[in-house]
Order: C-alpha cells, then sequence, then structure tokens
C-alpha cells in the first residue's frame, strides 16, 4: 500500500482489534480525524490476546498480546495507524514504530463490580474475585489476603456476563472501557488511585504510526492531548525504567495537581508480597522532565 496522506488521497486505513471497546476506541479517534477531512476504514485484526481466551495472560508469557499484529498491519502496509488502549502497549515500542498520539484521558480508575455485594469491603472472607491482571491481583491482596482471586479471560461483555452467571462474586474492571461502553454491574464502585494505582496509561488511547509516516502529524492535531500526553510519558518513563511489561505487576499513575504533575506507584515482584509505594511530584512542561519525573519515581519504588 503507498502512503495515501503523502499521495494526497483523503482515506486512510485503521488497523483494529474487532472487539466492541476497541471498536468504539478507534471510531472515536477516526471522528476526530474526519474533523480535518480524513476518512478512515477500519481495518479488523485478531491479536495473540483475542485467539487466546482461556489461558492467563501470565501463562501465555508474551508482552504486546494486543499490539504486535496491528503493527505488523502497519509495517506491511495494510494499515496507515493503529489505535490501542494505552495501558496495552509494551513499555518500550518496536523498532520503527512511532506513538504519534495521545488521547485525552477517559476515567483512569479500576471499578469493582459485582451483582451481590455494594462494596469490595463487603465480600465475605473466600469470596472469589476474578481478574486476569497482575496488577489488580497484588493490590487487591494487599487490602484483602482472605479472598479467593481467580482468573477471568474475555471482553468487557463476556467478563460482566460470566459474572452475572455466579462464576464470581465479584470482578475488577476498568472504568474507562465500562464508561465507553456504557455498560456496568448491578454494583459498580471506583477504587480510588491512591487505594488502586492504575495501569500505565490506563484510560487513554494511543495512536501509533510507522516512524516517518506522514499522517503522523495529522493524527497528532487531531487527537493528542497534552497534558495526557506528559502524564503517560511519565508512566511509561517508570515502566521503562522498571523493566517492566504491560502485564507487570506494577502500577503508576500520573495527574495534574496544583499546577504539578503527581506520580504514584506501587509495585511487588508476584501477588501476594508486600507492595512498595512511592510518590513523586514536581512542575513539569514537557515530555522530557515528565519522563525524568518517571524515572526519579521508578527509583523510589525499587528502593521503598
Amino acid at each position: 500500500m503507498h502512503d495515501l496522506a503523502q499521495a494526497g488521497h483523503d482515506v486512510v486505513v485503521c488497523a483494529s482489534r474487532a472487539s466492541a471497546l476497541a471498536m468504539t476506541q478507534t471510531r472515536a479517534v477516526a471522528a476526530r480525524l474526519a474533523q480535518l477531512g480524513w476518512a478512515t476504514t477500519i481495518l479488523n485484526i485478531t491479536t495473540t490476546g483475542d485467539r487466546d481466551r482461556v489461558r492467563s495472560f501470565a501463562a501465555i508469557g508474551s508482552e504486546s498480546l494486543f499490539v504486535k499484529e496491528l503493527e505488523i498491519a502497519l509495517r506491511d502496509g495494510r494499515a496507515h495507524y493503529a489505535v490501542h488502549s494505552c495501558k496495552d502497549l509494551p513499555s518500550t515500542l518496536a523498532e520503527g514504530m512511532l506513538l504519534a498520539a495521545i488521547s485525552q484521558r477517559e476515567d483512569p480508575r479500576d471499578a469493582f463490580c459485582s451483582e451481590r455485594y455494594e462494596r469490595f469491603e463487603d465480600l465475605p472472607a473466600g469470596a472469589v474475585v476474578g481478574s486476569s491482571s497482575m496488577r489488580r491481583r497484588a493490590q487487591l491482596m494487599a487490602m484483602r489476603p482472605d479472598l479467593t482471586y481467580e482468573d477471568i479471560r474475555g471482553n468487557v461483555d463476556t467478563r460482566l456476563e460470566k459474572l452475572r452467571s455466579g462464576k464470581y462474586d465479584a470482578i475488577v474492571l476498568a472504568c474507562a472501557g465500562l464508561r465507553r461502553l456504557n455498560v456496568s454491574a448491578k454494583y459498580m464502585v471506583p477504587f480510588e488511585v491512591t487505594q488502586m494505582v492504575p495501569a500505565v496509561g490506563q484510560g487513554a488511547l494511543a495512536v501509533e504510526t510507522l516512524e516517518g509516516a506522514s499522517i503522523a502529524q495529522r493524527l497528532r492535531d487531531a487527537v493528542n492531548d497534552g497534558p495526557t500526553e506528559l502524564a503517560v510519558t511519565c508512566e511509561r518513563a517508570a515502566l521503562a525504567h522498571l523493566r517492566g511489561g504491560c502485564q507487570a505487576p506494577i502500577g503508576v499513575h500520573a495527574y495534574f495537581e496544583g499546577g504539578e504533575l503527581c506520580a504514584i506507584g506501587a509495585m511487588t515482584d508476584e501477588p501476594g508480597r508486600p507492595l512498595r509505594r512511592a510518590g513523586v511530584r514536581a512542575a513539569v512542561s514537557n515530555c522530557a522532565a515528565a519522563a525524568d519525573l518517571g524515572v526519579r519515581l521508578a527509583e523510589q519504588m525499587q528502593c521503598a
């Protein structure tokens, strides 16, 4: 495929997963690009994480579970850009790839969801909580080691259906996905970010292109949100310094408060081990300074 943007055409192709949430996210980016006069055709891609709906992420044992195949579509010219949940990206992009834009962040928090119990604190000892995220399980276990934690796979709707079937007493999902799909459980209570530190990039969308792609600047003009970009840059720098991938039991979240960028983190070697927490803050006005703050946070977390 030729670079349509360079050739002067006004139709481009976006690689996207086919799940309802992925399509909702992709259409949101495409709508912003359309405001600049560029129509998008969506190419649905099945990723490793989509094909294997049984094994846990830890058992599959790979980073880029929802990213690699979309990047292949960019490399072989089937697509001009790809849209990801930012939290699915590895801490370091593959060679030749460019993070062209970061969207304004949706609610970054994780949410307790249950059909039987109103709050996480109401769960009886031994209650079964479903989560496929090592990060979530590590922080949940730190709060409630008396509960039983089991893997749960599938898209948001599938997980909510498993919850309604009674297989789990509660599950934990990202507020952003629930909001974008306009779905919920009978009881849904967000955890505050200081209580359950979100995944790096959680709530934001990442738009990826090949390095040097002429459409990159248009995507940035259409989608990029400056404050979110600084926060996510900080978070990703911390994760990279810790050599953690998107499935590592590490939570890092950055947000602006009082004119400063605040960054908090929680990590452990594996669920069930004590959490190491840290927090830093500084006035930040560019991505280099944001990344430096992320490295400072990572160093403090390693020493905690």
